[in-house]
């Protein structure tokens, strides 16, 4: 199993180098069911594996000019704090368990567990909904919504410090919508907010002590995960958008609906 979950490292980039989010909601499945770390743990070390992968996109994008950087900068300040505050106050306030009958008691992990299932059917449907989206000229892209990015950075940065997420599948609508500029922009945008959201709650993470750092597993399965991004950026070139849109969307709702019988259906 712990040899399918490197294996499954590689998808995170993958993911991560096709569409500029998704690989992010991978991450914690992942660590928690093939490598055996606890959700709580998998939360703080996905937001390192999760950084640095999007940083070395971001890096790719910027040297085709395709980041719009003073979008990432409007959007990941409000993020980045939202994302030190979630760590460091609100997680340690969600109460273990959180809820308690004598029929059922709902843990801090599987309470984790739950939002990540629905997130992650909410997502793969969106994907798949949206597959088919058409980029607006160019033209149309010229007015700044500075209110709407700040709030939804904030938002990113909040699911960012919960659930160990990049967020890029709120990043990307955000910034088509909110900022005005094209997908394919967008998605190299999507990729520096993401590592500086990452990297900054992984930072935190690491200074706060909350749990125990294996540097070397997170060295080598962040290699694997870096070279599944460049995997991804070939692919893009190849295939079109929508179909792989469509594919991984399925998987995501798939894999949303399996962690959600898993760990509450089956366990009834």
């Amino acid at each position: 199993m712990v040899i399918l979950g490197y294996i499954c490292a590689i998808l995170i980039g993958i993911s991560l180098g096709l569409l500029g989010s998704g690989g992010s909601i991978l991450t914690v499945p992942i660590m928690v069911y093939l490598m055996r770390i606890s959700p709580v743990d998998a939360t703080g070390l996905s937001l390192f594996v999760v950084g640095i992968t999007s940083a070395t996109g971001a890096v790719t994008y910027l040297r085709k000019k395709l980041v719009d950087l003073k979008t990432a900068a409007i959007f990941a300040t409000p993020s980045i704090l939202s994302v030190f505050l979630t760590r460091k106050y609100l997680m340690p306030l969600i109460p273990d368990p959180v809820f308690q009958s004598p029929s059922f008691i709902l843990s801090k992990e599987l309470f984790i567990l739950i939002l990540f299932s629905v997130l992650m059917v909410v997502v793969g449907y969106n994907m798949i909904r949206k597959a088919g989206y058409k980029e607006p000229e160019s033209e149309e892209f010229h007015h700044y919504n500075y209110p709407g990015l700040i709030g939804i950075g904030f938002v990113s940065g909040l699911l960012t410090g919960i659930l160990g997420v990049g967020g890029g599948f709120i990043i990307i609508p955000a910034l088509v919508l909110f900022a005005k500029i094209p997908v394919r922009m967008s998605v190299g945008t999507s990729l520096l907010i993401i590592a500086v959201n990452s990297l900054g709650g992984f930072a935190q993470e690491a200074m706060s002590g909350h749990s125990d750092i294996d540097y070397k597993f997170l060295a080598l399965f962040g290699a694997l995960s870096v070279a599944g991004i460049f995997i991804g950026l070939m692919i893009s070139l190849k295939l079109q958008p929508a179909l792989l849109k469509k594919i991984f969307g399925w998987f995501i709702v798939l894999m949303g609906i399996s962690i959600f019988l898993k760990e509450i259906i089956l366990k009834m």
